[in-house]
Order: C-alpha cells, then structure tokens, then sequence
C-alpha cells in the first residue's frame, strides 16, 4: 500500500544527476503559488537567476532577491504536494537555501474560526502520496515550527489562529464525510502541498514556515468561492513571508 512507501534504501538517482553541483547562494527561500504575486516581487525587488527546475511543460525559475541587505531565493512553485516537494528539493539544490517560507490559500472548514484571520497550521491530514516516501506512515505529520510562526504573527500584531488542516491532491474529491470527519478531528482548513513539503523537510533536515489565507468555505450549505482570488493573490502575503524571512 502506498501508506508503507517509506523506506531507508538507497535512491537511484537526485537532482546532481539533472543539475550538477550544489550551488550556495543562500540560506532561505519564499515558495510563492501565485503568478501575481510572484510578478510583484520580481518588479519589486534586484534580483538575479539561480536557475531553472527543468520540466517538459515548461521551466520553473528559481532567482535570488535582494531585500534590506538580505538574500532569499523564490520561486513558482507547482501546485500540488508532489509537485510542490520536488520542487523544494531541487530548489535547494540550485540554491542551498533550507529554510522555505511558504504560503498560500486554503479553503475554510469552519468559517466562524477562520473568518477574518490567517490560519497557522499545527498538524496537516496527509491525504496526499508524497508524504508516505518521506516519512513514517501516520495519518497527521506535525508542523514543526509553527510556534515560530506564530510568534512573529503577534509581533506583526496579524490576526491568526493555530489549528489542524487537510492536505488533499484530489479538489474534486473534497466531499461532505470527509469535511465533517476531518472537522471533527480539529481541522480547520484545506489546503493542497503542506504534508507532502513538510515530510520533505523534515527528512532533509531542513525548516519550513507556512502560512495560509482562507478564500473558499466549503463548511457552509452552498459552496462559497467568492474569497477564493483574495486568498490567491494578495500581496499582503509576500509582506508578512518577507518579515518572516528577516527574523529566522
């Protein structure tokens, strides 16, 4: 089963097969999943290319921002928790960065703990694959910093609130059952790479700091999609990733 993925045996290939030697610009890296706010930033700040993760549908490029005397790496990452943690694997590689700020939108699983604040998660739901060739098989895997997150979300005096989310690859699949089970279990949103990502880092040894902006709200009688492009591409977000970066 997919669940016993895991194991200590040596791979057959990494990312020096496709890209050669490790490169060390920095230490720290912002994931970005929306094109809008990843063109904000690169009309924002210097920068220069890292390199590109090579695909056959098209390049992904990875560069190195200069913001208030510090370098951080970013990127647009694929969507989705396997997609997303390769991503993160050869990013470092092409970079050296192990530290990943990520962010992104998520659907609401209870409107009345979420509304009007970001969500830090503690622990995601691993509806996903990725995270089964990284780590140990369990139904949640923790979000090791997500105290650090928090911390710096109430020096920044934002609204937020800590709690479980749902990692799923499947949208279509968010179904009712799932929800109220998921609901039940203390989550409070969904999103679509957070285990899979996490379960990369961990195994690496490396750190991740998520945040997420609730859009959609799927615990309602009639779906609501209305939040959902606010979620997406505010740039608020790469502000707060930014004073994230700056304090760890």
């Amino acid at each position: 089963m997919i669940t016993d993925a895991f194991d200590g045996s040596e791979v057959l290939f990494g990312s020096k097969d496709f890209y050669g030697g490790q490169r060390h610009l920095c230490d720290k890296c912002i994931i970005m999943f929306s094109e809008q706010i990843f063109e904000h930033m690169l009309e924002t700040y210097a920068h220069d290319k890292a390199g590109v993760i090579r695909c056959c549908n098209g390049d992904i490029a990875v560069y190195i921002f200069e913001i208030d005397g510090m370098k951080v790496a970013g990127y647009l990452s694929h969507i989705g928790s396997a997609l997303a943690g390769g991503d993160v694997i050869d990013v470092n590689w092409l970079t050296g960065a192990e530290k990943f700020i990520m962010f992104g939108s998520a659907g609401s699983l209870d409107s009345k703990v979420t509304a009007g604040k970001f969500v830090i998660p503690t622990e995601s739901y691993r509806e996903e694959g990725m995270s089964y060739n990284y780590a140990a098989p369990a139904d949640y895997i923790g979000i090791k910093n997500y105290k650090v997150v928090k911390t710096i979300f109430d020096e920044l005096k934002l609204p937020s609130v800590e709690g479980r989310v749902w990692t799923t690859d499947a949208i279509y699949r968010e179904t009712k059952a799932k929800l109220e089970a998921r609901k039940a279990e203390g989550c409070i949103a969904v999103e679509m790479e957070l285990a899979g990502v996490q379960a990369v880092c961990d195994f690496y040894g490396w750190d991740l700091y998520d945040f997420l902006a609730t859009g959609d709200v799927l615990d309602q009688a009639v779906y609501d999609v209305s939040g959902l492009a606010e979620a997406n591409h505010n740039i608020d977000k790469l502000g707060i990733a930014i004073e994230i970066a700056k304090r760890i």
